[in-house]
């Protein structure tokens, strides 16, 4: 039976859930007009646009813009669930509900022995710092499905290697959940998932994998890490272009090769740091497998030439999922990404127009989130690697005995 106090404990995340939400709808269904580019345009117009295409049984094979694996077609399909509604606005509430999802999961993770209702704050309180660009993209959907696959991870392995493929599928960066994953149960069943429901897709729905040539000529995106390289460049000289290109603004011109290749590099290089950790790194106890999700992710996100808007959509999950365990390390880093997430708000769709002119006004914002951003990852990897590295390994941080309430998790 649930007591006066549990039941006050969730009076506070519900009511906060609630009414923040309502102003996120009434943003997006533009009853209240949110300052900046119309961020539902996309869905009104180019998921629009994908979704009569994806309902006669086929890919969009010409046009470039498509850049993700096949089952975003469910996504983008999903409105069809609710006819009686336009194509927009039932996108919009679908994607609440997925955001309702997530907090319910996050309610019932937060329950009993090594647990904590922090990491439903977080989720409360992070995602409408996005502002309307939440539920204008399916990011929110592919994040609720995340959140699910590390909850069960402990306990039901073969769930999450499902959950995760199907994330995979989705949106590619939940494949990078496994990276903490010890039970090959888990791998196995991600690898049977993905293969079957990838070769359904191929045989079902032309053009399946046609994304995957896509992306070749792309640029380096305004709102990355690299790009402050050119928002500099521009005060000096340099003669590039800033165009909508591959579906992102996007510089072009001279070094943007350079600067996408060293970016790349940087991704090698952040994959054979997972691939170290994994192979040192003992201590494995339950929260370690959202830890080191979390890690990946930042490490991705970083190290990537697009920084998108809702890629913050992911960290807030993921760093809700880590603060759900008391014995998670990574609240300072949780702490960083919603800090990135409000200054994310004020870039775009907010200053977007300063970004793109490249003024200092601009450049600030995005040194601002992108070093919370960059900061967040450094501080997770350390952390990561200290909590569960031998202190007699090798490594490329300094040891330090750690402590936890939870038991580990064997092979």
């Amino acid at each position: 039976m649930e007591t006066k106090g549990t039941g006050r404990s969730l009076a506070w995340p519900l009511a906060t859930w609630g009414a923040t939400r309502t102003l996120l709808l009434l943003l997006v269904f533009r009853v209240y007009a949110f300052p900046g580019p119309d961020v539902t345009s996309d869905v009104s117009v180019i998921y629009r646009g994908w979704y009569e295409v994806l309902r006669q049984g086929t890919f969009p094979l010409d046009d470039v813009t498509w850049q993700y694996p096949p089952a975003a077609a469910l996504a983008i399909l999903s409105p069809a669930v609710l006819p009686f509604l336009s194509y927009a606005h039932a996108f919009f509430l679908l994607a609440c509900l997925a955001d309702a999802v997530v907090l319910a999961l996050l309610l019932r993770a937060g329950r009993g022995p090594g647990r904590s209702r922090r990491g439903t704050w977080v989720w409360v309180a992070g995602v409408p710092l996005l502002g309307p660009t939440v539920y204008a993209r399916y990011d929110v959907m592919v994040t609720a499905v995340a959140v699910a696959a590390l909850l069960a991870g402990v306990r039901h392995p073969r769930v999450m290697g499902a959950l995760t493929a199907l994330g995979a599928l989705l949106k590619v960066w939940p494949a990078l959940l496994l990276v903490g994953a010890v039970r090959r149960r888990a791998w196995a069943s991600a690898a049977v998932t993905a293969a079957g429901a990838a070769m359904l897709f191929a045989v079902a729905m032309p053009g399946a994998f046609a994304f995957l040539t896509f992306q070749r000529d792309r640029g380096t995106e305004v709102e990355s890490l690299g790009a402050l390289v050119f928002h500099v460049a521009r005060h000096h000289g340099w003669n590039g272009q800033v165009l909508l290109n591959y579906g992102s603004i996007e510089f072009l011109g001279p070094h943007v090769d350079q600067v996408s290749t060293a970016a790349l590099a940087l991704t090698g290089a952040a994959f054979a740091w997972l691939l170290l950790w994994r192979l040192r790194a003992r201590h494995l106890p339950a929260h370690v497998l959202a830890d080191a999700a979390l890690t990946a992710v930042l490490l991705f996100t970083v190290t990537s030439r697009v920084v998108s808007p809702q890629y913050l959509v992911w960290l807030v999950g993921l760093a809700a999922v880590c603060l759900s365990h008391r014995a998670s390390r990574m609240g300072a880093p949780a702490l960083l990404v919603v800090l990135a997430s409000f200054v994310t708000v004020l870039e775009f769709p907010l200053g977007f127009s300063h970004v793109v002119l490249s003024d200092w006004y601009g450049i600030t914002l995005l040194v601002l989130r992108n070093g919370l951003l960059a900061a967040a990852t450094v501080m997770a990897g350390r952390r990561l690697w200290r909590a569960t590295v031998p202190p007699d390994a090798s490594a490329p941080f300094p040891p330090q005995t750690t402590r936890t309430e939870e038991t580990p998790v064997s092979s």
